[in-house]
């Protein structure tokens, strides 16, 4: 893994408890919080300017992840890392220094998949995005919400640079 000083591509991060007192449950109920401890998280730069801060999980069960296959947790528990609970950051205040533990064999998985798995967050971000703006939506409503319901990137519009158009504006 790089430090925090070096050009990188991703790491393997907690959350500042700064970021938590910031988003606080309520009304923020759809960041993950482990026994009031943050979760570990894998922190790639988006080519937009914003940290993406995706949660390692035990218990996925939704296929909005990259879901590990080949540690024993993952054969378990269902373990991966959950695309519906991903943090958009741009204050890097909110970024921990010192590098979180995972499980051995799931950060190697990560390692040898982390462009597809960046490429498939952006995507998953992208999508969200791109329907509340009404450009080229790729999903109707009904599957929009049955995606994103539960999505905490509702907490991030202004990260995300998010302006609704006139017409959502009225509604």
């Amino acid at each position: 893994m790089c430090s925090k000083e070096d050009s990188f591509d991703y790491q393997v991060l907690n959350l500042t408890n700064k970021f938590y007192s910031d988003y606080p449950d309520p009304p923020y109920k759809e960041i993950v919080r482990k026994n009031n401890r943050p979760y570990n998280c894998l922190l790639v730069q988006s080519h937009y300017g914003y940290f993406i801060c995706i949660p390692f999980r035990s218990h996925i069960n939704h296929k909005y992840a990259f879901k590990f296959k080949k540690s024993i947790r993952s054969k378990r528990t269902n373990s991966g890392l959950d695309y519906s609970k991903i943090v958009i950051i741009r204050n890097s205040g909110y970024i921990g220094y010192t590098d979180a533990i995972v499980d051995k064999d799931e950060f190697n998985e990560t390692r040898d998949n982390i462009e597809y798995i960046k490429n498939d967050a952006q995507q998953y971000i992208d999508n969200y995005v791109n329907y509340l703006m009404c450009k080229n939506a790729k999903y109707d409503k009904k599957k929009f919400d049955r995606i994103y319901r539960y999505s905490t990137l509702q907490y991030f519009h202004n990260e995300l640079e998010i302006t609704m158009s006139d017409k959502d504006a009225a509604k």
